[in-house]
């Protein structure tokens, strides 16, 4: 990790980003929003997970978005592509240490209810573990007791109502459960899942958000709906219906994502 903070320190120059941003399946197209970016690829950075997903390409853009410094980080790395949660924890720690105090999660996710369409996007306000794996298994000493109450950070929160509301972007809000992944859910998962009171699933951000609150990171989560969750209205979900769906929000995204960095919170 302290190698791969020496080559963005010496890559970055004088830019100090404050703020990163982790973008979902397909989701890519956010990052051209970034001006004058300098881009790393993460095969470049030792530690960080070079993903082997479609629709996930590995790479930072440093730069501005509408004038603020940010880190825009072009895909992620799964739990489920390695067998383990904390396989973005090499990218949280070093942000930290780069100076990074805010950290956006986007995502790919399927709805639990039919009022919210695909193309929609959720703030997320809380999440359910359900994967059974957690990144901070084998953390030393007292560090992996984490307090999750206030995971997702109100004030951003609100910056982002704030933002969706200037861009005309209605912006659902619910909780989002992690299911491990690589496989869809069943239709029996997403019937236990709309019991306990939740309106998106997916397969990843939630370990990054446990890293980012041990590491002091203030967090903020997005989701991209791609698909009604398998059983719904007869929906069978697939990757290809992610990557689809996920390319056609990229506009909105990009519109809300850039008036929240203009906003100045």
């Amino acid at each position: 990790m302290i190698r791969a903070v020496d080559i963005l320190r010496q890559r970055l120059g004088t830019l100090r980003p404050e703020t990163a941003i982790v973008l979902g399946s397909s989701l890519g197209p956010v990052a051209e929003a970034v001006a004058s970016p300098v881009r790393i690829p993460y095969r470049d950075l030792p530690g960080f997970p070079v993903p082997g997903i479609s629709g996930h390409s590995g790479e930072v853009f440093a730069g501005h978005l509408a004038d603020r410094p940010v880190l825009v980080l072009r895909g992620r790395g799964h739990p489920y592509e390695r067998g383990d949660a904390a396989v973005m924890r090499p990218v949280i720690e070093a942000l930290q240490v780069l100076g990074v105090t805010t950290l956006i999660l986007t995502n790919a996710a399927g709805s639990l209810t039919s009022a919210m369409r695909p193309g929609s996007l959720m703030l997320i306000t809380d999440h359910i573990n359900f994967s059974g794996m957690n990144p901070l298994v084998g953390e030393e000493g007292d560090k992996g007791f984490v307090p999750m109450t206030a995971a997702y950070d109100a004030k951003l929160g609100e910056a982002m109502r704030r933002a969706a509301q200037a861009e005309q972007i209605r912006l659902h809000e619910g909780v989002y459960v992690w299911f491990s992944g690589p496989s869809f859910e069943t239709p029996a998962e997403i019937r236990m899942a709309q019991s306990w009171g939740a309106h998106a699933v997916g397969m990843s951000t939630v370990p990054e958000v446990i890293m980012a609150r041990r590491f002091g990171l203030r967090v903020a989560g997005l989701s991209v709906i791609t698909n009604l969750g398998a059983g719904i209205e007869g929906a069978s979900p697939s990757h290809e219906e992610t990557k689809s769906e996920g390319m056609k929000a990229a506009g909105d995204m990009t519109r809300l994502l850039s008036r929240f960095c203009a906003g100045g919170i």
